[in-house]
């Protein structure tokens, strides 16, 4: 009987060996992955790419527009924090030669946000920026309105200076993401 037990002790101190190697692991896991959740809980929306203005220039030239934009967000308490980024590019001659080389700085928006609201996919960001371009001023109150997703996905930008301006803009390339409270 002694022997057996010999024999079966490798065994035995094996399979407990792995056992708790991998108790180890799993419970790793576990605290990994919930701090992980905990970094998410403070964001709100964060994205980039290059957008299509819809209907480029408007009336009555309808010169496209492209823009580059990025954005974050984040709540702490209750702050909300983060910045937004966007150029606007259009190209130097509407027709002919050129016309698909988006070399003319339209307008550039550059701002901090400092309010933030969270409706299903949606994000609405609000702040103050420095605009150069059209619409150019400082401090000039702002609001986007961005969807969650990637190409397809809209983005409306509003500023409030004068003129009022509206962009209605369509993702090319990139993508937006907006967080539920909770979401990773």
């Amino acid at each position: 009987m002694e022997r057996r037990l010999n024999l079966y002790r490798p065994v035995i101190l094996g399979t407990l060996i792995v056992a708790s190697l991998a108790l180890v692991v799993l419970f790793s896991t576990r605290t990994v992955s919930g701090r992980d959740s905990d970094d998410h809980n403070g964001k709100i929306a964060r994205g980039a790419g290059t957008t299509l203005v819809q209907g480029g220039t408007g009336s009555p030239g309808f010169v496209p527009v492209l823009t580059t934009l990025a954005f974050h967000a984040e709540r702490d308490g209750g702050t909300v924090t983060g910045g937004f980024e966007c150029l606007a590019r259009a190209p130097e001659h509407s027709t002919g030669s050129g016309s698909t080389q988006f070399t003319v700085n339209a307008m550039y928006v550059t701002g901090q946000i400092t309010g933030a609201t969270v409706n299903g996919d949606a994000a609405t960001l609000t702040g103050t920026a420095s605009i150069t371009g059209l619409g150019a001023g400082t401090n000039v109150p702002y609001q986007i309105v961005v969807r969650r997703g990637g190409p397809g996905t809209t983005a409306v930008l509003t500023t409030e200076g004068s003129p009022h301006l509206v962009f209605n803009e369509v993702l090319l390339e990139g993508s937006f993401e907006v967080f539920q409270k909770g979401e990773e």
